[in-house]
């Protein structure tokens, strides 16, 4: 079977289950085939698994990064940024037809549709010896681990924070395991879709427990099966859980920590894999998402015009030595209708090289699915938050871990709040810019205000924009469900404020 043709049959899903049913219909589209034909062999099997990552790969990155973190507090909106990604950046007028929210709801769940297809017509494969079934259970647990993660992003986005006392009764996201045109499910609640994604965790561990590790792995190993793992359990609360998924996953050693500037940057710029549990494939021709929204260079005018740019105070909280911050940002000359200067630009993506499609940049990288630091981070903050002295203490020697190898040699001698305070500060530079502050803030029932924006004759100010003040647990922390969704399907219920 080709390539070409599963595709097809991946993004007509809808047309085809139904004309299938015909019994007139005596033969399809020499460009297409009917879903049960996908699934006579392994080698079908294998063309579903590439158009998996395909998916995954179109799901990342972009808008399902920066969304949320120009909603979040550490960037401000430059003078010409023509409203792009204005209306989640200001709160106001974020409505649930706004563009983003409902691509990205639309997408995750179109690739969970070919998911729930995949399981399904895999059980229909026949193999022939150890090696085939060996090479079809990898591709289950793959589609498990992936289900696993498309409902841990749903959950996070359009739904409150899992909390013990209310998970049970939250309402959560729609929870479709089995493909039908049909269906108009409701919303399953907050411990139900999370229950979900542990179950599928625990498949995926099962079937790709012999898919080791390597660094800049490009799909599903056992190892990013546990990282996904902690950071489901860190969202859920579970400390315990959380910490020793993240610490099994650094005990391997296979991923180092970065220590020096240049190699620092190397792994951003060029995407050396030295600290990326998994990478993402992409090429000149298959080129990923991008986090473009930061340098906008010109060439006609030789100079940036970005859409947002950091806040000054962001800035100044890497502080001399941490090698970060001559990594995730840059001064650059800028060029606004305003007048040209100089701002700190966010210079995490700049794009690789090696991507390039003309001469400048297309700011493609291979993207970095699951980072190492990170876990470190959820160990540190699981172990901060268990109430156990043990693993609190073992918290500390893992921040002082991550920040040594930053630059920040001095080590802290912390516990209790002040301990989880400085895991947080550690999450906030980490993490800058990869699409976790929101997410961060809301499950920390935390709100935000902007505050010292960088030259403000470059920016947009006034209300919503520099000066926004937004208290914790505001009901557009969770994303509203796409508007469309909510009309033709009587059964589900809309987010409060939405």
């Amino acid at each position: 079977m080709k390539q070409f043709k599963i595709k097809y049959l991946a993004g007509g899903l809808l047309a085809l289950a139904i004309v299938s049913c015909q019994k007139n219909l005596e033969k399809f589209p020499s460009s297409a085939i009917a879903t049960e034909q996908g699934f006579q062999s392994v080698r079908d099997a294998k063309a579903w698994n590439t158009g998996l990552y395909s998916n995954l790969r179109g799901n990342f990155y972009g808008i399902s990064m920066y969304t949320q973190d120009i909603q979040a507090d550490q960037l401000n909106a430059s003078i010409d940024y023509g409203n792009r990604n204005g209306f989640p950046h200001r709160w106001d007028g974020f409505e649930a037809t706004e563009g983003n929210i409902n691509s990205i709801w639309q997408g995750y769940y179109r690739a969970l549709t070919n998911i729930n297809l995949m399981l399904a017509g895999f059980e229909k494969i026949p193999t022939n010896g150890a090696a085939e079934v060996a090479e079809l259970n990898r591709y289950k647990g793959d589609a498990y681990v992936a289900r696993a993660y498309y409902y841990s992003e749903l959950i996070k986005r359009y739904a409150k924070p899992y909390e013990h006392a209310t998970a049970a009764t939250e309402p959560g996201v729609p929870l479709v395991l089995v493909y039908d045109v049909f269906a108009k499910p409701a919303r399953a609640s907050v411990k139900a879709v999370y229950d979900q994604i542990l179950s599928d965790i625990a498949q995926a561990k099962t079937l790709l427990a012999t898919v080791t590790g390597a660094q800049g792995s490009e799909k599903f190993t056992i190892d990013a099966v546990l990282a996904l793992e902690a950071r489901v359990r860190l969202n859920m609360q579970d400390w315990t859980g959380a910490k020793t998924a993240a610490d099994a996953v650094i005990a391997t050693g296979k991923y180092p920590l970065i220590n020096t500037l240049a190699a620092f940057q190397n792994y951003w710029y060029t995407d050396t894999k030295t600290e990326d549990i998994m990478q993402l494939y992409a090429s000149k021709t298959e080129t990923p998402n991008t986090n473009s929204v930061y340098l906008g260079y010109s060439t006609s005018l030789s100079a940036f015009r970005p859409d947002f740019v950091p806040s000054q105070w962001v800035i100044d909280k890497f502080v001399t030595g941490d090698i970060r911050r001559a990594t995730y940002f840059a001064d650059k000359n800028v060029n606004f209708t305003t007048g040209a200067g100089t701002l700190t630009l966010v210079n995490k993506f700049p794009g690789n090289p090696a991507l390039f499609t003309a001469t400048t940049t297309n700011y493609a990288h291979a993207p970095k699915f699951f980072r190492i630091a990170e876990m470190y981070l959820i160990s540190a903050e699981a172990g901060a938050r268990s109430g156990n002295g043990a693993l609190e203490a073992d918290a500390l020697v893992k921040l002082n871990t991550l920040r040594a190898a930053r630059g920040l040699t001095t080590p802290l001698v912390l516990t209790g709040t002040a301990l989880f305070n400085a895991v947080k500060d550690e999450r906030f530079l980490e993490l800058a810019f990869e699409g976790f502050r929101l997410w961060d803030l809301k499950r920390w029932h935390e709100g935000f205000t902007r505050t010292a924006p960088q030259n403000t004759n470059f920016l947009t100010v006034g209300t919503g924009f520099t000066n926004l003040s937004i208290p914790a647990n505001h009901p557009k922390f969770q994303w509203g469900l796409p508007s469309n969704d909510v009309t033709i399907n009587p059964n589900l219920k809309q987010n409060e404020g939405w």
